[in-house]
C-alpha cells in the first residue's frame, strides 16, 4: 500500500533557478516517491520560487505545515536540506515541528560523506549540522 506523502521544492536565485529548477526536483522526488512505495497527489506537491531559505514566511512551506498539523501524510519529500532552509536553526525547528506531527522528513540528496537522507526522531541527520 502506498504511503501518504507531499514534496516540497524551492528555488531563490536565477542561478539556482538556471541549475536546479523547481521542475527538475520535483521529477526527482516523485520518481523517487514511487519507488519506494510513497503516494502523492499532485495538489501535495508544493513549491516556493523566489522564496529565501533564509525566512520561513513562505506559502509553499505553510501550506506543508498545516497538510502534515492535519495528519494527512506520513513524509515529506525534499531534494536536500538546503531547499527546506539555509539556516541549521531552522532545519532543526521544521523537521521537529513535522516529526511531532507523525511526518518523516526524507531529503533525496545529502552532503558529500553523509550516511542518510532520513531524518526521524525529530533531529536532522548527523550530516546536516555542517550546514
Amino acid at each position: 500500500m502506498n504511503k501518504p506523502a507531499a514534496i516540497y521544492a524551492r528555488v531563490s536565485s536565477d542561478r539556482q533557478k538556471e541549475n536546479h529548477t523547481i521542475a527538475s526536483q520535483t521529477t526527482a522526488l516523485i520518481e523517487y516517491g514511487g519507488a519506494h512505495g510513497y503516494a502523492v497527489p499532485p495538489e501535495w506537491i508544493f513549491q516556493d520560487e523566489g522564496y529565501s531559505g533564509a525566512s520561513l514566511a513562505r506559502p509553499g512551506l505553510e501550506s506543508l505545515r498545516d497538510l502534515a498539523a492535519e495528519g494527512q501524510i506520513v513524509a515529506v519529500l525534499i531534494y536536500s536540506p538546503d531547499r527546506l532552509s539555509r539556516k541549521y536553526a531552522y532545519q532543526v525547528l521544521l523537521v521537529e515541528e513535522l516529526s511531532r506531527c507523525g511526518v518523516e522528513v526524507i531529503f533525496l540528496k545529502s552532503p558529500a560523506g553523509s550516511d542518510s537522507g532520513r531524518s526521524t526522531g525529530g533531529s536532522i541527520p548527523r550530516h546536516d549540522r555542517r550546514v
